[in-house]
């Protein structure tokens, strides 16, 4: 079953909040202020499914994400404020935005201006990391947070629902293998059901393709997480911390460094 859920994030910066993965967080949301651009239709994003539209206000310029970070930092800055981390995240995917390369260039020069001690974070789906200059641009972040929900296919096209038919397992644990030792992978571990599917990526067989996907990628750690926040798929459940903990831990025998929320 599934609900009307809206984009949460009305301007381009907005924040800071305070994160559970990353601290004191400033959010760049470079996708429209009233619509949602995705190229995945994830059934537990927080900001709704695609269908809502892109709505009219447009993606922001590069012009503009610039100046209103600036104006913001400084305002904290002036202020006192502390500062951990400026985060992509927002109504979609970030890298689809046409100058994210430039914009990663802006935000890493204001960072070092206002907030030199301050992390840049990207959260990112991997869709576009077959993009040369998206990939060189995600390599000069501090925090290169790669989204892999499952190691296979169908479980997959149903929690991310991917709008390219091009867009694989396979070939995506081929693209993630670029950034090893750099990239942070993100997992979101979750169970229920939707349109009549069951959904659950914590079973020992999912476990286990993710466990070797990770070996294969060789990120500089592992992000497991679950659901925290109102998703717009209503059957789903989420993973608790102490099963989340045992995951982690059969990983990490295995090599692979996990950060688990």
């Amino acid at each position: 079953m599934s609900k009307d859920q809206t984009v949460i994030f009305h301007s381009t910066i907005f924040g800071p909040i305070h994160s559970r993965r990353l601290g004191v967080s400033l959010g760049v949301n470079l996708m429209p202020a009233d619509g949602k651009v995705c190229s995945f239709d994830c059934i537990y994003c927080e900001a709704g499914y695609n269908s809502q539209g892109a709505g009219k206000a447009g993606i922001p310029p590069r012009s503009v994400v610039r100046k209103e970070l600036e104006e913001k930092l400084d305002a904290m800055r002036k202020a006192g404020d502390p500062l951990d981390v400026i985060t992509f995240s927002g109504n979609g995917e970030p890298t689809l935005h046409p100058e994210f390369a430039g914009v990663i260039d802006d935000v890493m020069s204001l960072r070092d201006k206002y907030y030199p001690e301050a992390k840049v974070s990207v959260l990112s789906n991997s869709t576009r990391i077959f993009d040369p200059s998206v990939a060189e641009a995600l390599k000069k972040v501090d925090n290169n947070i790669l989204k892999l929900d499952s190691a296979i296919e169908p479980t997959m096209r149903l929690i991310d629902v991917p709008a390219s038919k091009d867009f694989t397992v396979e070939r995506l644990i081929e693209g993630l293998k670029q950034f090893a030792g750099q990239a942070v992978i993100q997992t979101m571990l979750l169970r229920g059901e939707h349109n009549g599917k069951m959904v659950d990526n914590t079973t020992p067989e999912e476990i286990a393709a993710l466990t070797e996907a990770y070996k294969a990628i060789a990120p500089k750690e592992v992000m497991l997480y679950s659901l925290d926040r109102s998703t717009p798929e209503e059957n789903l459940r989420k993973v608790e911390r102490d099963e989340i903990a045992a995951i982690a831990a059969g990983m990490e025998k295995e090599g692979i460094r996990c950060m688990y929320y």
